[in-house]
């Protein structure tokens, strides 16, 4: 019993705060995507991920540790996932990206605070850029046959990253007013992520539910059983193995169906996949959680 409260308690506040923009869409209230994304990507998520790593406690070493384990992860389930979607006679194009690649900001780094805490943050800021890094690259290529590598430069996420774990490495640290403006900026990025997440789902609709079902539930246990393995071959422990099992196990992201609507691949398939994940996930994830805390 006091297992299945501690996980209510570390997966309620992430599902709630994301039932809020849900039902707030619902309810016929105005809620400007784009603009509230791009504040939340520009600004309060680069500036939680330069303060959380400039303050970590965790070894540096550890840290890069965990971001090639975190790319293994993507390389292993990307072969898997190809070799499952050929079998099931599934366009590649459509749905590789969406399988390999999760929600490992909006839903991943709240999650993977309130399960792990402080460490649990900074290890999800470290996840978040190595998805960022290959879902610009190799996820762009997957979908649109062409990749994308210089656009990571321009992205503040990434900038942020670098620039904190410089400021980690050399023990540097910004002065006392300017590290508590940046800690005020980046405590917007959690709640604006899951409240973006629960309306982005609302708006969706959904497209080949039968396919989305069994799909979801193949991408979490596909997802969950490499991360475990990747994080046992790697002898990551505690906080930093619990951080890339749920972050590789995250249901997809949004944003797999806005690149898909760009690049012409088939979006509603997509958004029926996100919605689906994204459901599959609020059962998977406390399951999940109880054989980590």
């Amino acid at each position: 019993m006091n297992i299945i409260l501690t996980v209510l308690e570390i997966v309620a506040p992430v599902f709630l705060v994301a039932g809020v923009g849900f039902a707030w869409v619902k309810a016929g209230f105005e809620y400007r995507i784009q603009f509230v994304t791009r504040l939340a990507m520009t600004l309060a998520v680069p500036c939680l991920i330069f303060t959380a790593l400039m303050k970590t406690q965790a070894d540096l070493a550890t840290l890069g540790t965990l971001a090639i384990a975190g790319s293994v992860g993507y390389a292993v389930i990307g072969v898997l996932s190809w070799g499952m979607l050929s079998l099931a006679g599934l366009d590649i194009r459509t749905y590789l990206a969406p399988v390999i690649f999760g929600n490992t900001g909006n839903l991943g780094i709240p999650l993977c605070y309130f399960a792990f805490g402080q460490i649990g943050l900074e290890a999800a800021v470290v996840m978040l850029a190595v998805t960022a890094i290959w879902s610009f690259t190799i996820g762009i290529w997957l979908v649109a046959g062409k990749g994308s590598a210089g656009k990571i430069l321009k992205e503040p996420m990434i900038a942020a990253t670098i620039l904190g774990a410089l400021f980690l490495w050399q023990g540097w640290e910004t002065p006392r007013f300017l590290t508590n403006t940046l800690d005020l900026i980046g405590q917007m990025a959690i709640p604006l992520m899951l409240i973006t997440l629960g309306v982005a789902v609302a708006r969706l609709t959904p497209a080949r539910v039968a396919t989305a079902i069994w799909l979801s539930v193949a991408k979490l246990a596909l997802c969950t059983a490499v991360g475990w393995g990747v994080g046992l071959a790697f002898g990551l422990t505690g906080a930093i193995f619990g951080v890339l099992v749920l972050e590789l196990a995250t249901p997809v992201a949004v944003t797999a169906y806005l690149l898909a609507e760009k690049y012409e691949a088939d979006s509603n398939a997509v958004a029926g996949l996100v919605m689906v994940s994204t459901l599959t996930c609020v059962i998977g994830l406390p399951l999940i959680l109880g054989f980590l805390v």
